[in-house]
């Protein structure tokens, strides 16, 4: 019976995991049409983010790593090089470290924050350092103040949403507790 509970929740969770890669392709088209919010919403970066925290660190890190790749394929945007690449270790990261502190931590609401905040840095740091790597090698202008720019400064929209609308989806899973059992 453990063994059908497991295979179950393994199937479940992909299951759920499959939705959130689709949502990462499709919100982009549509906060590419809010004049506003365009890509500031970073629409990509949310389903990674709930995946990670809904199914846990191995899915979440998997959806935010075939999430730009997929839509750079499928779609043509972002470019597959250099852009969707570096989106590739930043939404992985994003996945890995928000599913394994949230798995890890007590279910306290700072731990939500904490788990959240740790990993959209922890992406951006690996984004910034990729970043260094590759567009220099390309001929493009990259530094400290234009890693700051495009990964704070023109983020905040995106990063405020974040702030607000994942952890209160979160808390509501949490308190209705259904798809959580049904996780376990």
């Amino acid at each position: 019976m453990v063994q059908i509970n497991k295979k179950r929740n393994s199937i479940f969770k992909m299951i759920l995991a499959s939705l959130f890669l689709t949502l990462g392709i499709v919100l982009p088209f549509i906060t590419g049409n809010i004049q506003f919010l365009g890509n500031k919403f970073l629409p990509m970066h949310v389903p990674v983010l709930i995946c990670g925290f809904v199914c846990g660190w191995k899915y979440g890190g998997l959806v935010g790593f075939l999430t730009p790749l997929l839509r750079a394929l499928l779609v043509g945007v972002p470019l597959l090089f250099p852009t969707a690449t570096l989106m590739t270790f930043e939404l992985s990261v994003y996945g890995i470290v928000v599913g394994f502190l949230y798995q890890h931590l007590s279910k306290k609401a700072i731990n939500i924050y904490l788990s959240l905040l740790i990993s959209m840095i922890l992406g951006r740091l690996v984004w910034g350092s990729l970043a260094f790597l590759i567009y220099p090698s390309l001929g493009l202008d990259f530094s400290l103040n234009i890693m700051i720019t495009t990964t704070v400064i023109f983020a905040i929209p995106g990063i405020i949403f974040q702030l607000i609308f994942i952890p209160v989806l979160v808390f509501a899973i949490e308190k209705n507790d259904v798809l959580l059992r049904r996780l376990q």
